[in-house]
This record gives C-alpha cells, structure tokens and sequence, in this order.
C-alpha cells in the first residue's frame, strides 16, 4: 500500500525525481513522490533538509530498485570527462566510497567500481555484498548521547510545556531508514524508554497547565 511506502532517493528538482519515478515505472515498481516535509521522528542532530522531493517506493522493492539504477548507470561510464574529480582518487579513497555507498550518487559508486577494476584491484560482487553488510551493521547502531535531550524533555515536560510532549514522543518513535529499506529505531532502549516516560508526563502536565491558566484568568 502506498501509505506504507518511504523515501528512496531525494531530489532538488520534480524534474529529477519524475525521471526516476519514469524508470522505476518502466520497471514495474510503483513509486509515488512527494515533498520531504520533516517527518515526526527526525532526529536531533540539527541537520536540515536539502532536497525537496522524494521518490518513496515499496520497502520490499528497495533491493530491485538500486539494481535498476545501477545497470542503467553502467551505460554512463563509458563517457565521462578526463577531469572528473574521482579520476584522481586513490585506491583506497575509492574503496571508502564503496563502503559508503549510502554517502554517494550512484554514478560516482558504480564509477569507483569500473577504476578500481581498471587498476587491477579486488572489485567482486562478494566483496561489494560483504561491504553493504558492514555498512548496514553500522548504519543500524543506535544514535548516542542522547542524555542533553533527555533532561530537556523532563525540564519541559515539568514545567507544562509542549516542546517537553515533541522532545519525548522523538525520542521514543523516532526511526530511521537503512539502505536496504528496513526501519528501526533511532535511539537506544534506555533512551526510547526516557521518552516514553517524558512524553506521558508532558501528556498530563500540559493540559493541567492550560486549564491552571484559564483558571487563573
């Protein structure tokens, strides 16, 4: 169902984005667009969103989809210029953009593919699932030091405020999309649990505070 459907790729333009909503089509992959207005469970690492539409797909067709682009990248390789910037990448700067795949265009992925192999390095189909795997391992840890928010959330929370109720139901529910299309939550048991406990606090602080006030009035 496509309510069920999350972002594959971002783009600047509707042009760029209906380009791939066209291809993933001609695939038979159902694709619906949208804005990337900031979701409920963005996180707090103070980053903002700089693409402004978002071609959302399937979870399950993740994995057919980025072997789609890939293939249709390859026909690309074969004319780029002699100035291209990843030309004069080392070996192991190349390898760092395999790792990293999800940090990187396709192109650029499939390009430090295709120079590697030119150079007479170790470039297998092995290697590069091995290399998704670990990556994948650590895109899935839980985001860190969370325990400023945590305090902010009952400060807020306490004193009857509703960033206290935003600050906690985040921490909770907040989740985060893996390249492979699997979500999960962002933050750690302890911290989601802080959260929960934030946000039912601010849930029954608030409105007493709103009712204190007209009250008071």
């Amino acid at each position: 169902m496509i309510e069920n459907f999350i972002a594959f790729r971002s783009f600047p333009t509707l042009d760029q984005a209906q380009e791939l909503e066209a291809l993933l089509n001609k695939n038979n992959i159902v694709v619906a667009l949208a804005d990337n207005i900031p979701p409920v469970d963005i996180t707090f690492s103070g980053s903002t969103l700089q693409n402004k539409y978002e071609v959302k797909i399937n979870p399950a067709d993740f994995e057919k989809a980025e072997d789609i682009l890939e293939k249709e990248t390859e026909n690309l390789l074969e004319n780029i210029d002699q100035d291209y910037y990843l030309l004069s990448f080392t070996n192991e700067e190349l390898y760092e953009i395999l790792l990293n795949s999800d940090e990187w265009n396709i192109f650029d992925y499939k390009l430090a593919q295709k120079l590697l192999t030119d150079r007479g390095k170790t470039n297998d189909s092995e290697m590069l699932v091995s290399l998704k795997k670990e990556r994948l391992k650590i895109l899935a840890k839980p985001e860190e030091n969370q325990k400023p928010w945590i305090i902010a959330g009952y400060i807020f929370s306490l004193l009857g405020g509703g960033i206290g109720i935003i600050i906690g139901y985040s921490l909770w529910k907040s989740k985060k999309t893996l390249p492979n299309g699997e979500q999960i939550y962002s933050y750690t048991t302890e911290d989601r649990k802080s959260g929960k406990t934030i946000f039912l606090i601010g849930l029954i602080i608030f409105p007493l505070s709103i009712l204190i006030r007209v009250l008071s009035s």
